[in-house]
Formats: C-alpha cells, structure tokens, sequence
C-alpha cells in the first residue's frame, strides 16, 4: 500500500481543521422531540465526564502511591551505578537466571566470562555512564544529546522524578561535581492546568527549568562566532565577538514558552516544539526512569521497536514489500527520511505517544 503524500495529508489536515466547530445544520433540522431527547443525552455524558474526571484522579493518587513502592528499589540502583554499594551474591545470581531464560546459558556464560577478564584488568567503580548510555538508547532523548554534551552527562549519576502537590511532575538530574558547571542538581517541573480537559484528562499547561551555574568558556548551549567589523569612517577593523544559542542537550532546562497574546509570535515551530519538550518529559518520567537497566543494555530497543510500529498505521503491510523491492525503490525511501525529518525530532508528525500517560497537550 503507497503512503499518500506528506502535501496530500497537510492539505487534508488544513481542510479538516477549518470543519472544527462549525454546524452541518443537520442537528438544528431535527424535530424537536428528537432534539430534545439528544439534550437529555447530554446531560448524561455530563455526569460521564464527572466520572472520567474521578477516574483520573484515582489514577494519579495510584501512581503516587506506587511511586514511593518504587522508591527502595530506586534507591538500591544508584547507590549500585554511583559505586557506593556492591550487590550481594544473591542478587547478581538472581540477574543472572533473568538472562539464562531469556537468552540461554551458553551467551549467558560468555558474558560472564568477559565481566571477569574485565575486572582483572581494571577495577572500575560502579557503572559508568550509565545514564548517559541509557539516554543515548531512547530515541528522543539521543536525537537531543550532541558529541559536546556526552563529556558532561558523563558525570550524571542519578535521574529521579516526583510528584507534585498540584497536578504536574518534577524530574531530577543529580551530577558529581564536573568542569562545566557549579550545579549539583538540575530539575525540569511540568505543570499541568487545574481544570482537566475534555475526557477527564489532565491538559499540560508549561515547563519551568533550572538556571544552569556554566563556568567560564563552559556553556554548551551557546557558541562564540568571530567577526571582523570595519569601521567606516577610519576603515579600521575590529574584532567582534558574539555568543549564539547551540544545540544542546542542556536546552532541556530552558523550555520553550508560549508568547503573551498581546505579543505577536512569529515562531512557526513553537508548537512543534512544545510537543517535543513535553514527550521528552513523558519518555524519562515514564520509560527511562522505571526501566533504566534495559535501556542501558538495549533490551528495551527490542520492545520500542513493536510499539512503534503498530503506533504507525502506514508501516502496516509494507515492510514485505521494501525487502521485495530489493533496494530498487531506495530514492523512495530517501524521500521518506526528509519528510520523517521534515516532522521534527523524535516521532512522526511530532505526535505525543499517550500510551503511558493520560495527558494531553492543550
């Protein structure tokens, strides 16, 4: 099956979008016996999104609950990774079975065999980069994280998130000390509005970020361009030097805002980039965070992969026919690339997977 044109779909989308709201006239013509057995209705699926609303509340008291049931475990594995605590016999034993059912003794035995040349040759303590080779797994966060960044999440050491009193979640980043910046702790909060939306679901609202404290010549969310300037009235040239905004993983702490009305915006993509920053939050609160050991090796790759691709309708039936084509259609799949890029980082069409979590983007 073709996949229809990236135009075709913006044009359709824009079609679509001008239809929101507007009245077919049909309900007005009704008779009014029918109309008002259709008000009746409404006020039932009133006392539905009543429920709805109870229900997510239910939900978010549950998943606080569960968050603190977590917290132990959470606790065990950074003491593990930063190197303060050794795990006991029975726990890598434990590990160990994991991988046996899963992957069978014999690759199992190679591992561990290879673990223990490594520990003659070197004594390492905890695990290394753990956390920024996680990161690198997930694909949202990965296509955030430059070559400049990796030396300074190399000494990230911990990754924790916490509820707030009203609805929203802070995400917690906790650095040893480094030559990049004085901060022991970097935090990135997201609030949601106090009004659920339509369906009971909580609406995200906006994200705040730490200020990060970068030593001089440190700051990797800008680069220094020279210029030379002359002067002219004496001709003499000068040299001018200007600091601009870079990309960075570190740009996670300063969030893009949405403008006051009485201010004209004319960011095309701020949308675009409100979703990102919002699912790059989701992704650590609700993957990375409670599966980080997987993402460390790799093993959650393998499951990404299947949620992806039932999440993409147009993947559906047309792997077989790409290996069919032997390579023959690899100008088509080019053209894929740009139009997959052409809809910002981290996912198609910029869409906000809500799988894991009930909220949305108002």
């Amino acid at each position: 099956m073709d996949q229809p044109s990236p135009q075709l779909v913006t044009l359709l989308q824009g079609k679509l979008g001008q239809l929101i709201g507007k009245s077919s006239g049909y309900i007005e013509n009704l008779p009014e016996d029918v109309k008002a057995r259709i008000n009746s209705l409404k006020y039932y699926q009133a006392e539905h999104a009543k429920l709805e609303a109870k229900f997510q509340e239910e939900i978010l008291a549950l998943e606080k609950k569960y968050l603190e049931l977590y917290g132990p475990l959470y606790e065990v594995r950074s003491k593990i990774v930063r190197g303060e605590r050794e795990p006991t016999e029975e726990e890598i034993q434990a590990g160990e079975k994991l991988d046996e059912e899963e992957q069978g003794k014999e690759d199992d035995h190679m591992v561990s065999e290879e673990n223990k040349i490594q520990e003659i040759n070197e004594q390492v303590k905890g695990i290394p980069e753990f956390w920024l080779t996680a990161m690198k797994n997930l694909i949202t966060i990965a296509e955030i994280i430059t070559e400049r960044d990796e030396d300074a999440l190399k000494h990230l050491v911990d990754i924790r998130m916490s509820y707030l009193e009203k609805p929203g979640f802070r995400l917690d980043f906790e650095f040893e000390e480094n030559s990049y910046f004085t901060n022991t702790l970097l935090t990135k909060t997201y609030y949601y509005q106090e009004e659920p939306g339509y369906g009971g679901d909580f609406v995200y609202d906006h994200a705040e970020g730490t200020q990060i404290d970068w030593k001089e010549g440190k700051d990797l969310t800008v680069t220094v361009e020279t210029k030379k300037q002359k002067h002219r009235g004496t001709n003499k040239t000068r040299i001018v030097k200007t600091t601009v905004p870079a990309e960075s993983f570190f740009q996670f702490f300063n969030p893009p805002t949405e403008p006051d009305d009485d201010i004209d915006d004319d960011d095309d993509n701020l949308d675009e980039r409100l979703e990102m920053d919002y699912q790059i939050g989701e992704d650590i609160k609700e993957k990375l965070i409670p599966r980080a050991v997987d993402w460390y090796t790799g093993k959650a790759l393998k499951y990404e992969d299947i949620i992806d691709e039932y999440d993409d309708p147009f993947l559906v039936g047309d792997e077989e026919d790409d290996e069919d084509d032997n390579g023959d259609d690899d100008d088509d799949d080019d053209d894929d690339d740009d139009d997959d890029n052409e809809d910002g980082p981290g996912g198609r069409n910029g869409k906000i997977n809500q799988n894991a979590s009930n909220i949305k983007i108002k």
